[in-house]
C-alpha cells in the first residue's frame, strides 16, 4: 500500500507579516539605542578636538560654544615653543623605531619555534607563553634593578631595551610561520640557500600579512609608551609624548585649551592609523586564535 505524503499546513500570511514587523521594530530600536550610545561616546572626543582650536577665553566662556568662533593654532604652537613637545615627539619616534628592530627579533624567534625541531623547544615555548600571564607591572621593578646595576637608567637605551622582545609577538609569528609550506623551505635548501637566506628571502616575504599587522601594533604601543619611560627616566629630555602630556596637565592645569591641544596631538595620529588599518588589526587576533 503506497504511503501518502504528509502535507504541512500553510502558515498564515498574517502571522508571517507580524513576525517581520516585530523583527524590523527590534532592529530599529536597537539601531536607535546604539546610535545614541555611539554619539555619547564620540562627543567628548569631538569636543576635545574643537576646543584645541579655541582660545583659552573661549574655552572658559559661559555658556560654552561647540564650534570655535575662529580657528587658531596658538595652543599647538605653545606645545613646541614652551613645552618641548618637539623633544618629546623625537623621543617617541625613536622608541618606535627601535621597537621595529625588536619586531625583527620577534620574527626570528617565531621562525625558530615554528620551523626547527630541537631539544627543549616545546618547554621553551611554554615559558614564553607563561610570561604573557604575568602583568608587566610585576616585572618592572626587577628590570629596573637590572638596568640600574648596568648604569642604564635615565638613558635612551634603558628605555628601549625591555621593549625589544614581546612574548605575544613571538607567539603570533610562530602561529603564522608554522602554516608556511614545508615544500618551499626544502626546495630553497636544495638550491643551496643558507638558513639566514631562507628566513630573509622566503619566510619574511611570505609573512607580510602578520608583519604588517605587528608593525601597526608596534607603532601604536611605541606612540603610547608612558609608564616605563616615566619610571626609568629622570631627565625631561628623555620623556615621551604621553609623559609630556601628563607633565603639561600638572604645570598648566588651568590652561584647558593647551591641554586639549596636547591631547589632540597625542590621540589623532593613533585614531587615523586605527581607522585605516582596523581590518588588519582584527585579523591579527583571528590569526592568533585560528591558526
Amino acid at each position: 500500500m503506497q504511503q501518502q505524503p504528509v502535507v504541512s499546513a500553510p502558515v498564515p500570511a498574517a502571522k508571517i507579516k507580524k513576525k517581520s514587523s516585530s523583527g524590523k521594530a527590534f532592529q530599529w530600536t536597537a539601531g536607535i539605542i546604539l546610535g545614541v550610545i555611539g554619539v555619547a561616546m564620540v562627543m567628548p572626543f569631538v569636543w576635545m578636538v574643537l576646543s584645541s582650536f579655541k582660545t583659552e577665553a573661549e574655552v572658559k566662556q559661559i555658556p560654552p560654544t561647540f564650534w570655535p568662533e575662529s580657528f587658531n593654532l596658538d595652543s599647538f604652537k605653545m606645545l613646541f615653543t614652551e613645552m618641548d613637545f618637539g623633544v618629546y615627539l623625537g623621543n617617541t619616534l625613536l622608541i618606535t623605531l627601535f621597537s621595529f628592530f625588536g619586531l625583527l627579533l620577534n620574527a626570528m624567534a617565531g621562525f625558530g619555534f615554528a620551523r626547527y625541531k630541537f631539544k627543549g623547544r616545546d618547554g621553551m615555548f611554554f615559558f614564553v607563553l607563561a610570561t604573557m600571564m604575568i602583568p608587566g607591572q610585576v616585572t618592572m621593578i626587577p628590570v629596573y634593578l637590572i638596568l640600574n646595576s648596568m648604569s642604564l637608567t635615565n638613558t635612551m637605551i634603558g628605555i628601549v631595551l625591555p621593549g625589544f622582545i614581546s612574548a605575544f609577538g613571538i607567539f603570533l609569528f610562530r602561529q603564522f610561520m608554522s602554516t608556511l609550506p614545508e615544500e618551499i623551505m626544502e626546495a630553497t635548501r636544495l638550491d643551496g640557500a643558507s638558513e639566514y637566506r631562507l628566513f630573509a628571502q622566503v619566510a619574511l616575504p611570505m609573512s607580510k600579512p602578520i608583519m604588517a599587522v605587528q608593525a601597526i601594533l608596534t607603532f601604536i604601543a611605541g606612540w603610547n609608551s608612558f609608564l616605563w619611560p616615566l619610571i626609568i627616566a629622570n631627565d625631561e629630555k628623555l620623556y615621551t609624548l604621553s609623559v609630556g602630556l601628563q607633565l603639561l596637565k600638572g604645570q598648566n592645569g588651568t590652561n584647558f585649551a593647551l591641554q586639549m591641544a596636547g591631547a589632540t596631538f597625542m590621540v589623532v595620529p593613533i585614531l587615523i592609523i586605527f581607522i585605516l588599518f582596523q581590518r588588519q588589526i582584527i585579523e591579527n587576533y583571528n590569526i592568533s586564535g585560528i591558526k
